[in-house]
């Protein structure tokens, strides 16, 4: 009951200010964090920081700015999402960090348009998942399907304007949303079936399939923070790059040579410098993340400190190659601090006596920590000549120690992260599916598989032989 009155205050403020100031150009920013994992939220335009509000006692927020031109802006606590705003917006927001994007809402001026954005993002990431078991199909059935999913975004548009009459902004943006996420299926559905010659046959694709590879804006100023444009431009660039290549598209993905290849021909279409340097930064930390030639990353990231533009991209980069190169097969493993279930300190190093294979979870996502454990005790049983060992990323020991007595974990197996930011810079920790398996001696193997990935027994059973 106290927290919604609060909450309920704090609309109450926001409303007082905006009717003591009608005509205003403030935007006012309020809102309310559930299960916080910082004291603060964060406000961003683009990739510049605007400013950083503290959470008060009840996990509530208030900003203010004078300042604001309509367009889209980003907030960040622990994730992020984008939201719009115009002058005399008066939003607020409620989040649980437990279930970030589908939890987020908004209610007060402004927030139709934003509640509309969300809805389009969260079809976007459901489809997203369906629309993957449709690229076996023929081209002009995947079409007739993905252009049914498009009609029923077309309409609820058409609804919303209707409505809302919104600024021509937001309208475009809006369309933006709807329409590059259409092209991205396509493009995904390219890549899927790009070794499958059956599903590439020319004759099989209706006439104009392609056709909005003709009209592409490779430097949209408006865009060029948006998810849904800088996904497809990435995409269809993949695409483009791909073409080089008739190998296996997981292997190239990840190779050198078509790193290379994909960084040049980002940098001879894409016209934005802004946009030019995120496609080139997160090309390059994907292939850091997977390459496991020293020479070939110091290679690209030569090639991509003068090509990118913004010097905290250069330190980003470099201070990632830095831990990747450490990380190549032949090395030896990082030496992180760990607590053990006792609360007992112990370094890496001298927790791996036997061939092992390193996991990594969390406690905020009960479904991931249980099939990855699940999915390490089937490869035990599979490969008992491994140790599997699985490492917490959290910060709360009682409730990452509480878990793993309560599941029956293998104490001896389990342990917590001392420094978990010293710990993701070392060993590299960009997903909670990554697994890296290492000799009995310490010595690295392969920096980066996935325990659900399908190569990964050919890969155990290898080592050992």
């Amino acid at each position: 009951m106290i927290r919604k009155i609060t909450y309920l205050l704090f609309l109450i403020v926001i409303s007082c200010n905006t009717n003591t100031s009608h005509d205003s150009n403030t935007v006012w920013i309020g809102g309310e964090i559930v299960n916080p994992k910082t004291d603060f939220v964060v406000f961003y335009k683009d990739e510049c920081i605007i400013d950083t509000v503290k959470l008060d006692n009840k996990n509530f927020f208030l900003y203010k700015n004078d300042e604001l031109d309509e367009g889209l802006y980003s907030f960040r606590h622990n994730e992020y999402q984008l939201f719009y705003v115009e002058p005399g917006d008066s939003l607020m927001l409620r989040v649980n960090t437990v279930d970030f994007d589908e939890s987020l809402t908004y209610t007060g001026k402004g927030a139709n348009k934003n509640n509309f954005l969300m809805e389009l993002f969260l079809m976007n990431e459901y489809e997203n998942k369906l629309v993957s078991m449709w690229y076996s199909l023929p081209p002009a059935i995947f079409e007739k399907k993905i252009d049914s999913l498009k009609k029923i975004r077309d309409h609820l548009y058409d609804e919303f304007i209707a409505l809302n009459h919104p600024s021509p902004g937001l309208k475009k943006l809006a369309r933006a949303n709807i329409d590059f996420d259409y092209y991205s299926k396509k493009e995904m559905y390219t890549t899927a079936n790009l070794t499958n010659k059956e599903n590439q046959s020319p004759e099989l694709f209706p006439e104009k399939f392609y056709d909005y590879r003709n009209h592409i804006d490779f430097g949209c100023e408006e865009l060029r923070s948006y998810y849904p444009y800088h996904r497809f431009l990435n995409r269809y660039i993949d695409n483009l790059a791909f073409q080089n290549f008739k190998e296996d598209r997981y292997l190239v993905k990840h190779s050198f040579d078509y790193c290379q290849h994909k960084i040049k021909i980002i940098d001879s279409i894409v016209s934005n410098k802004s946009l030019k340097n995120h496609l080139l930064r997160t090309t390059v930390m994907r292939y850091l993340i997977h390459a496991n030639d020293v020479k070939e990353q110091q290679q690209i990231v030569d090639l991509f400190l003068e090509l990118d533009s913004n010097d905290n991209h250069k330190k980003e980069i470099q201070k990632l190659a830095s831990a990747t190169m450490k990380l190549t097969s032949g090395n030896v493993i990082p030496n992180v601090l760990m607590v053990d279930t006792d609360n007992t300190a112990r370094d890496l190093h001298t927790c791996i006596r036997r061939p092992t294979v390193l996991y990594f979870w969390s406690a905020q996502s009960m479904k991931h920590y249980k099939d990855i454990h699940s999915k390490a005790s089937e490869l035990k049983s599979k490969f008992p000549e491994y140790d599997f060992i699985g490492i917490n990323t959290d910060t709360h020991f009682k409730k990452w120690r509480n878990i793993v007595v309560n599941s029956g974990y293998h104490k001896n197996l389990e342990f917590q992260i001392e420094n978990i930011e010293e710990a993701e810079q070392k060993l590299v920790i960009n997903s909670m599916n990554k697994a890296i398996i290492i000799s009995k001696d310490g010595v690295i193997l392969e920096n980066n598989t996935n325990l659900f990935g399908g190569s990964i027994e050919e890969l155990l059973l290898g080592f050992l032989n």
